[in-house]
């Protein structure tokens, strides 16, 4: 199949960019999307052109990495996939393919398609942690937890760290990724001793490093390549009122 792609290019994140074009032909139907770029970037390469620049990982869909706004859309048109699982059979042939990087303010473009996220390190690190004294590694029946707590846990601490919920959002909100670090260790027995500082920090760094606010139109989930659920929001607000409560009795 043969692909006209658009690719947006930037020297570093003072430059200015702009989209680029390129013609891909007999390409495999079965090539996973990053395969297409690398065979693009083979072909730059050897026609002496500088390759594009883009994350990429595990090419699993587990590391988050890969993320880019493919045709305006979060990591493409398919439903609950990253960029590395997507394929060139979700597309025509002879598709023209609108390649950007995510778009945020606290996603400052480090070159082409790669985006700097360490912010998102930065909101785990103000409070994503549990504090405790472990000692020996205990038995995994040694602390009771339900099975549907276990499974909530679970859900939520799936999220990737990818960024399509703020790349989707037209807020540029964080609040789908702060949330769901912030559920999955409140339902955990381990993490309900520091519930209360975990979630003003963790808020706090999050305001900090200039993500919008959430206004509920939900698209984060739409878009999230784990479906991430919007509720972890609703408890991220709950906790957030709750230690502001007991702060200041």
């Amino acid at each position: 199949m043969d692909l006209h792609l658009k690719i947006w290019r930037q020297k570093d994140r003072k430059s200015e960019g702009k989209l680029v074009s390129y013609d891909l032909k007999e390409l495999n139907p079965h090539m996973s999307f990053l395969e297409m770029l690398d065979t693009l970037n083979e072909k730059l390469i050897t026609e002496g052109d500088e390759p594009v620049e883009f994350d990429h990982d595990c090419r699993e869909g587990i590391c988050g990495q890969c993320g880019m706004m493919i045709n305006g859309i979060a990591h493409g048109p398919l439903k609950n996939t990253t960029t590395c699982q997507l394929h060139l059979r979700s597309f025509k042939n002879g598709e023209t393919i609108l390649i950007e990087p995510f778009r945020a303010e606290a996603f400052p473009v480090k070159k082409d398609l790669k985006v700097d996220r360490s912010a998102f390190d930065r909101i785990i690190s103000s409070g994503g942690f549990v504090s405790v004294n472990t000692g020996q590694a205990p038995d995994a029946t040694a602390i009771a937890v339900t099975h549907q707590t276990a499974e909530e846990a679970f859900d939520s601490a799936a999220c990737i760290g990818c960024g399509a919920c703020v790349a989707t959002c037209k807020n540029g909100s964080a609040a789908l990724f702060t949330s769901a670090k912030i559920t999955h260790m409140v339902l955990l027995p381990q993490g309900k001793e520091e519930r209360s500082g975990r979630v003003l920090n963790m808020v706090s760094q999050m305001d900090h490093e200039l993500f919008g606010h959430c206004s509920n139109t939900e698209a984060c989930e739409v878009e999230c390549p784990q479906g991430i659920s919007v509720l972890n929001i609703a408890r991220m607000n709950y906790e957030y009122g709750r230690a502001l409560f007991f702060r200041k009795k």
